[in-house]
């Protein structure tokens, strides 16, 4: 009987070893794309002067570095046909335009020309309310351990808003991101929220109200809901990919990834009492 159980831890040990082997999964690279990310903010009490489009290309799996999309000519106009070119900070993929004129309710077309395809995109500047006030609130949650912080905004009236929220604090990697229709809150006051069992006192929280356009929200309103969903499983079905407004005019089926915005945006930071 002990030979026995000895012959039989052998074999556990032998068994729960092999599955310490790394599996290596052999997968297609699909041909790299552009990758556009050209969001030009205005942030209230500056001249939003200076504006930055980065330019990448998608890459396989196992990459460690992203890569730069050089070589572009890249350019906004607006409806007076003003053009303000961007210019790359050589081999960054960062195109930098230091006279950009942001003006609300102006239309603006992004063009950018990337081994011989060209790329071009509309949207228009919105507009965003002054964020108002703050709040805090140390007992929230359903066990009443969180700490609530909402800062308030006055929605106009009689007219259609879409916004971005921004939240950042000392424990998020990136900012985290949330979209509001303001369908059921027409020219009331609106709220955004971050609330964490986290944040303690003196920690610092910063929010960013952006106003953007109905099609910019439903384009973030469907890349949120797929984030969110995404559990991080390798073996998952991927999502379909979401489409941008940046149209290829020379080859209509190589689009480009990413989306053309035009925001102005309320910016306040809170230190947590």
């Amino acid at each position: 009987m002990k030979a026995t159980f000895q012959i039989i831890c052998l074999l556990s040990i032998v068994f729960f070893s092999s599955c310490e082997d790394v599996i290596e999964v052999d997968l297609d690279t699909a041909p790299a794309k552009l990758v556009i990310d050209a969001a030009l903010k205005w942030k209230k009490g500056t001249t939003g002067n200076q504006q930055t489009i980065t330019l990448t290309t998608t890459t396989d799996f196992y990459a460690t570095e992203v890569p730069p999309a050089s070589g572009a000519i890249v350019f906004v106009t607006n409806e007076n046909t003003v053009r303000f070119d961007f210019i790359e900070t050589p081999g960054t993929g960062n195109y930098v335009c230091s006279n950009f004129i942001p003006e609300i309710g102006q239309t603006y077309v992004l063009t950018v020309i990337y081994q011989e395809q060209t790329y071009t995109a509309t949207e228009q500047l919105v507009a965003v309310p002054q964020i108002d006030s703050v709040e805090q609130n140390d007992n929230a949650g359903l066990t009443g351990n969180e700490i609530e912080v909402k800062f308030l905004f006055q929605d106009p009236e009689n007219t259609p808003n879409f916004y971005l929220i921004q939240f950042y604090t000392p424990y998020s990697v990136m900012p985290e991101y949330d979209v509001i229709d303001d369908a059921f809150f027409q020219g009331n006051q609106i709220f955004g929220l971050y609330a964490s069992d986290r944040l303690k006192i003196g920690d610092e929280i910063q929010f960013t109200l952006h106003g953007i356009s109905q099609r910019y929200y439903n384009y973030l309103n469907i890349l949120l809901s797929v984030a969110g969903t995404n559990s991080g499983s390798p073996f998952q079905t991927p999502p379909a990919t979401v489409r941008g407004n940046i149209i290829n005019q020379t080859n209509f089926n190589n689009f480009a990834l990413g989306f053309f915005s035009v925001s102005e945006n309320d910016q306040q930071t809170y230190i947590i009492q």
